[in-house]
């Protein structure tokens, strides 16, 4: 089998990012950000979608940890577009429902090719933490818009904001977890009648 991996550097004067995934791993994570409640988020990411995936930063943290966010998921985004290849046999599309006591995620991704993010979660409390709840749409844009999905996420039920954010990252692994995935009635083919993605 193909290997489905890659390494993606990137360096701006505000971060050092570099991220590397294998999309037919096992769950493994290893992190070094200096963002530690964004890596307890991915986390949930490469353990409930059985990807492999190493991140370390060095950003302007002593501003604040937007940047820092914001360019891992742009980084981790380019490394999902380098690791589909050319989406061949892809199930192209995953979604989840993921719940943690009170709280009540969806979300749902298309490898489509095209940016999008529909974000609809409102969280109780402006952080969890020190980490300021608004960056999460801030590292999702930037992983929509280097990986090329389309992402619809939703909460729908949830009062406490650790639980929102956790069903979130979880369901976000699960669904990554069934749209990378190879199906093997589509072998070789591309999965859309335009012919191309």
């Amino acid at each position: 089998m193909t290997s489905r991996s890659a390494r993606i550097e990137r360096n701006t004067l505000e971060t050092q990012i570099a991220v590397a995934i294998n999309l037919d791993g096992t769950g493994a994570a290893v992190f070094s950000t200096g963002v530690p409640f964004l890596e307890h988020m991915m986390d949930q990411i490469a353990r409930h979608g059985l990807i492999d995936l190493d991140v370390t930063a060095q950003g302007d943290l002593h501003i604040d940890d937007h940047h820092t966010v914001e360019d891992i998921g742009i980084t981790l985004g380019q490394a999902f577009a380098q690791a589909v290849g050319d989406k061949k046999g892809l199930y192209r599309y995953g979604h989840a429902y993921v719940p943690l006591d009170e709280a009540l995620s969806r979300v749902v991704i298309d490898f489509s090719g095209r940016p999008g993010l529909v974000y609809d979660v409102k969280f109780p409390r402006g952080a969890i933490g020190r980490f300021d709840v608004d960056l999460f749409r801030e590292f999702f844009q930037g992983f929509v818009n280097h990986a090329g999905v389309t992402l619809h996420i939703d909460n729908l039920k949830g009062s406490n904001a650790h639980h929102i954010a956790e069903t979130i990252f979880k369901a976000m692994g699960r669904a990554l977890r069934m749209a990378v995935a190879q199906d093997p009635r589509m072998a070789g083919m591309m999965p859309s009648t335009k012919g191309t993605l």
